[in-house]
């Protein structure tokens, strides 16, 4: 569970409003209506630069205590295999507080040792299913041990520049992208999607695949 003593109380009202994920209702694309600015999605302006010059990129913020995102997971994974050729996803963990620091951090080591992908579902599980608390240093390092990852490495890899880097970073975007929950979406650096914006993890994605669509008309303008 997310401890929400954690977060400040517009905050906790966001991250609560992502329940709103798994209901049924409202908005939904396979009805054939179109996501509506302002409802169900939020435009940027000004649009934030993006990292990927040839790509339409959508960057998923997230946090690994939060129990939406966990439940979005296995829509995201069958949703990133039908983004089009000219279109990424990036993980982004955001940050909030020191608690979400560390988190980000341990995604970042993951990555680092390039073990991310191998152990990034794993992680969630861990969490949400086996009840490993994140915070603790002696149960982490067994987890990580049953994940044939060296604890030691781990340790080096959280602490180390390069991480540490990107840990500021993903809290400038945060901040940048006015991140005030999780889950949340943005598409090529103008449009955010927040859980409450969404009555389904589907209806999310779809919004997500409209707006790149949405994006690459924009960039064809130019």
């Amino acid at each position: 569970m997310v401890d929400h003593r954690d977060i400040d109380p517009l905050r906790r009202r966001l991250l609560l409003a992502g329940v709103g994920l798994a209901a049924l209702g409202g908005f939904v694309q396979g009805a054939g209506a179109a996501p509506v600015a302002g409802r169900n999605y939020t435009v940027l302006d000004p649009a934030l630069p993006v990292e990927s010059a040839d790509k339409i990129e959508v960057l998923e913020f997230f946090w690994y205590g939060c129990p939406h995102c966990y439940n979005l997971q296995p829509y995201m994974e069958k949703w990133v295999k039908t983004l089009p050729a000219d279109a990424l996803l990036r993980r982004v963990p955001a940050i909030f507080n020191e608690r979400w620091a560390r988190d980000a951090a341990t995604f970042y080591a993951f990555e680092a040792l390039g073990v991310l992908e191998k152990v990034h579902r794993p992680f969630f599980d861990a969490i949400h299913r086996d009840r490993l608390k994140s915070d603790n240093k002696q149960a982490m390092h067994e987890w990580l041990r049953k994940q044939s990852i060296d604890p030691e490495k781990f340790d080096q890899a959280v602490a180390s520049f390069g991480v540490q880097s990107k840990v500021r970073r993903a809290m400038q975007l945060t901040a940048g992208y006015r991140i005030d929950g999780t889950p949340s979406l943005a598409v090529q650096g103008r449009y955010r999607i927040s859980a409450d914006q969404a009555s389904s993890q589907e209806d999310m994605l779809a919004t997500a695949s409209y707006l790149i669509e949405l994006a690459r008309k924009g960039a064809a303008q130019k």
